[in-house]
């Protein structure tokens, strides 16, 4: 199998922009996912978010978690659990409100720092929907558009940590899905790994690599380009060494964003009726997700479908 794509974003200054662009491309379209390097936000940035999230676990959350697991059994189970995952989280919400200072235990330091770090995550998210709108034909902030709703875009980080677990192959981290939002920007540990992504029907492991971002794609990415690039399954094996540090962020749609595929590439994409995607609003679509989750994505979009919200107009 091909290499997992690493893209280095500095190189769409210079002559390589072209073969830079083909790269993002053909990882769009045939990986649902690329890793970043050269992405623009400061090491020393990343470096001190990394330090004071592990810090936050290891003060106030590891216990609480081991006493969780144990409450619920999980160390001494002797089938495979497939209604739990193997992690311990909490979610900071940035857009369209923050809700940083309302989270309890967070050291002041931290929460600055994740407010920094979350404001660059965001324009780094939508210079990447300009260049996945460059490569996709359609006009600069398109995808963004698409996003937002009344108020702005959707945005958050879900901040989790994978202790060691005693049984690994019995109990995921965090199990198969696709991601039901945008595009997701994940920082994550450099030297636990875990995540894998579904390709060609076989787990590929994301290579934990120092300071870079992983970019993956969300269902409604995959509505707006009418499935020329699609949300991939993913998940994350727990380890029994090492707890894994994930901090993923989400640069969503506006909670009544109608989503629909973009005009453009239906000219271009589907002549047969049958293969258009549904139109909905975002907030519907969550509501079915979070019951849905860890099931295939096909179903959720061919309930919309049955549902949809009406002809989407042509250009």
């Amino acid at each position: 199998m091909t290499n997992f794509p690493v893209i280095n974003l500095e190189r769409l200054n210079g002559e390589e922009r072209k073969a830079t662009m083909e790269k993002i491309k053909d990882a769009c379209e045939n990986w649902g996912f690329f890793e970043l390097v050269n992405h623009g936000i400061p090491h020393d940035l990343m470096d001190t978010v990394e330090r004071l999230t592990k810090e936050h676990y290891r003060k106030c959350m590891e216990e609480r978690f081991k006493e969780l697991m144990a409450s619920k059994g999980l160390e001494a189970v002797q089938t495979e659990v497939k209604d739990m995952d193997w992690e311990s989280t909490f979610h900071l919400r940035h857009l369209p409100e923050s809700n940083i200072s309302e989270i309890p235990d967070l050291i002041d330091e931290y929460r600055k720092v994740m407010k920094d770090f979350a404001l660059r995550i965001e324009k780094l998210a939508e210079q990447l929907l300009d260049l996945l709108c460059e490569n996709l034909g359609l006009e600069k902030g398109y995808l963004k558009k698409a996003f937002y709703g009344s108020r702005g875009p959707t945005f958050g980080t879900k901040v989790a940590n994978y202790p060691p677990c005693p049984k690994p192959e019995l109990v995921k981290g965090l199990r198969p899905h696709t991601d039901a939002g945008g595009i997701i920007l994940l920082f994550q540990d450099d030297k636990v790994s875990g995540l894998q992504l579904l390709k060609d029907d076989q787990w590929v492991d994301v290579p934990p690599m120092r300071h870079s971002i992983v970019v993956n794609i969300g269902d409604q990415l995959e509505v707006i380009t009418n499935g020329k690039y699609k949300s991939v399954e993913h998940r994350v094996i727990a380890q029994t060494d090492g707890t894994r540090m994930s901090i993923a962020s989400f640069y969503n749609p506006g909670s009544d964003a109608v989503i629909y595929p973009a005009p453009e590439l239906l000219e271009k994409e589907a002549e047969d009726k049958n293969q258009v995607y549904p139109k909905f609003v975002f907030e519907d679509y969550m509501k079915l997700y979070a019951k849905l989750k860890f099931q295939a994505k096909e179903p959720r979009f061919e309930a919309f479908k049955a549902s949809s919200l009406g002809p989407i107009a042509t250009i």
